[in-house]
């Protein structure tokens, strides 16, 4: 029996699923997490989605407002998506590991098949992007509204379809969605192109902090809880910052740390053509895709700074 087999008989012996993603989710763990849901509730399911916090911009996608912060139920399936390790599902965790059985769907390859049942889609940009080719598999109706999630994912994962692991299968997955009624600019404009004045605020100072290295090849800043306190900064406004440096003729890798909690960062790297940053945050107990990729490390953030760099620095040509 395929793996994907194996899910679908797992779905369909469950009465009670629980659906749990990463901590500070993006738009592609929500999204993939809400269509997954929206999906499940198509086949007559009793299905949670649990996710304690997430930002404004998706407060307009279908089933966002039937998004619970806990629970106190028993599940007999709890379904992980686009978590590469059960160390990123944060104090939640809880739930998927209660779970009688339990499914890891993802894209990342520093993934640890921490489920009882594993699909993990190399090749595809977002987990958003595997969810609608199982549902695809399954024959399972595609409604606007998992349609709307879906593209949600896929945008947010692909920087708006401009990132390197977009396919020819991503632009078919688009136009089978643009068929079934979702709008995609309506999608791309709130959760990908909307930011909110305090996020914007946000950017400002990062902008002002940020400086560039090895010939202009990196660039770096961070925010503290201490400037999100200036600008009334909500969940998620750090978003996008990282993306910033990237942005700048001659630079290949943008480092960006936002801080969690008193003096633990979390950095994110992202980078144009060459360097391998999963290979770079792999180093820092991290990982996540060649372009795009994280960790976390507590330490003062001009500490962090010179480690991280030191890391690209033997990438650099």
């Amino acid at each position: 029996m395929t793996t994907i087999d194996q899910i679908l008989k797992c779905i369909k012996k469950s009465k009670n699923i629980v659906i749990v993603t990463h901590e500070n989710p993006d738009g592609d763990a929500v999204g993939s997490s809400l269509a997954m849901y929206h999906a499940l509730k198509g086949l007559k399911k009793n299905v949670d989605i649990i996710i304690p916090e997430y930002s404004k911009c998706f407060n307009e996608l279908p089933g966002i407002d039937e998004v619970i912060k806990e629970s106190d139920k028993v599940y007999d399936l709890a379904i992980s998506l686009d978590a590469a390790t059960d160390k990123l599902l944060n104090v939640w965790v809880k739930y998927f590991r209660e779970a009688d059985q339990r499914i890891v769907i993802d894209h990342h390859s520093t993934n640890t098949m921490f489920g009882d049942i594993n699909y993990v889609d190399l090749s595809a940009p977002a987990c958003a992007q595997v969810v609608y080719m199982l549902i695809k598999h399954y024959r399972w109706k595609i409604t606007p509204e998992i349609g709307t999630c879906i593209m949600a994912g896929i945008i947010t994962d692909t920087g708006g379809f401009q990132y390197s692991g977009v396919s020819k299968d991503t632009f078919n997955i688009a136009a089978e969605l643009l068929d079934v009624g979702v709008n995609i600019s309506k999608v791309y404009k709130k959760v990908f192109d909307t930011k909110t004045r305090s996020s914007f605020e946000l950017r400002r100072i990062a902008i002002d902090r940020m400086e560039f290295l090895e010939d202009g090849k990196i660039a770096f800043t961070y925010v503290t809880n201490e400037d999100e306190r200036k600008v009334n900064a909500g969940v998620g406004d750090y978003e996008g910052i990282v993306s910033e440096g990237r942005s700048v003729e001659g630079v290949e890798v943008s480092i960006f740390l936002h801080e969690l909690k008193d003096g633990e960062f979390k950095i994110s790297l992202r980078s144009n053509s060459y360097v391998n940053v999963s290979d770079v945050c792999i180093m820092f107990g991290g990982g996540g895709h060649i372009r795009a990729a994280g960790a976390k490390m507590t330490a003062d953030p001009l500490v962090i700074r010179d480690k991280v760099v030191n890391e690209v620095k033997r990438q650099l040509k």
